[in-house]
């Protein structure tokens, strides 16, 4: 609920590897009580249901595209039966096993969307970004782009290449992009993970609402339109999204009518000094300290 109302358009199901292979007999319930819940929130908005398959272990080990499909289509046989809306298949280090998600999908008649979890370098086998975009159009994805592993800046940086990827092959689709809310420039090609804070010490990383503001105004200016947020997003990042955009969206969200924009709230302060930071140059330009004298701005990657 937190998320619809800060600007939510879409409720994804939480099925993030929730395939019969990582979940054993459990898989079928989670993957209907996913959308139920989904669906149930959905209602109380205006907003669509997304049902997400992700990348497999099945795929990680032996490479079997029977088997990979298959656990596919069982998810997406669920999705069916609960009628969402589209489908999106997230969080795939592999151009190959996520272009086998798409033909699976497609069959659905269902608007498929899919994101990869690589950065600028490509997927784990060196398949550029713009190339994993023309793949991934041409298996009959109708929204592409990355989720996950890299911070905004980064993402951004790898929506351009399979933007310039697909004007280079003749060929168009959607954009998505929903970066993880924490800043990542110093990773790697495996992203966040490879980083030594990962996973219990990014805290210090967390992109302000501003940063998000800043991401969402790139993000729209670069041509993508589905534009979201993956691990660390909170829902006033989302808010940040939908206020930053609420001149083409039209509105404002209900989580809006007691947050004022850019800081105007601070207008009411007792505190003069306080009260002038009630502008946009203000938190716009800020570069915020970490608090943490003894601590270094970027890691080493560990891999």
């Amino acid at each position: 609920m937190e998320f619809l109302r800060a600007g939510s358009n879409v409720m994804q199901t939480f099925t993030f590897s929730a395939s019969e292979d990582n979940m054993g007999s459990k898989w079928e319930d989670v993957n209907a009580a996913a959308c139920d819940l989904a669906r149930e929130v959905a209602g109380k908005g205006d907003a669509l249901v997304a049902g997400g398959i992700s990348q497999t272990s099945v795929y990680r080990h032996h490479k079997d595209e029977a088997r990979v499909k298959k656990l596919f289509q069982l998810q997406l046989e669920v999705f069916i039966r609960k009628n969402v809306d589209f489908l999106i298949a997230e969080y795939f280090e592999h151009a190959e096993e996520a272009v086998w998600a798409v033909e699976v999908l497609k069959e659905s008649g269902k608007p498929v969307a899919v994101t990869m979890c690589i950065g600028p370098d490509g997927d784990m086998c060196g398949v550029k970004p713009g190339e994993c975009a023309v793949k991934l159009v041409k298996a009959g994805a109708a929204i592409v782009g990355v989720n996950c592993r890299f911070g905004p800046s980064t993402s951004l940086k790898t929506m351009k290449l399979m933007k310039e990827g697909l004007q280079a092959a003749g060929l168009q689709a959607h954009l998505i992009v929903q970066s993880l809310g924490f800043h990542t420039p110093d990773c790697g090609k495996g992203g966040v993970v490879d980083l030594p804070e990962y996973p219990f010490g990014l805290e210090p990383r967390v992109a302000t609402r501003w940063d998000i503001q800043k991401y969402a105004r790139e993000a729209y200016n670069l041509g993508v339109r589905y534009i979201g947020g993956c691990c660390g997003f909170e829902p006033y990042h989302i808010r940040a999204i939908a206020e930053e955009l609420a001149p083409e969206r039209g509105f404002l969200p209900p989580a809006s009518e007691k947050h004022g924009s850019w800081g105007s709230g601070l207008n009411m302060h007792t505190k003069p000094w306080i009260r002038a930071r009630a502008r946009r140059e203000y938190w716009e330009n800020l570069l915020p300290a970490s608090g943490r004298p003894f601590c270094p701005s970027l890691s080493q990657p560990d891999a």
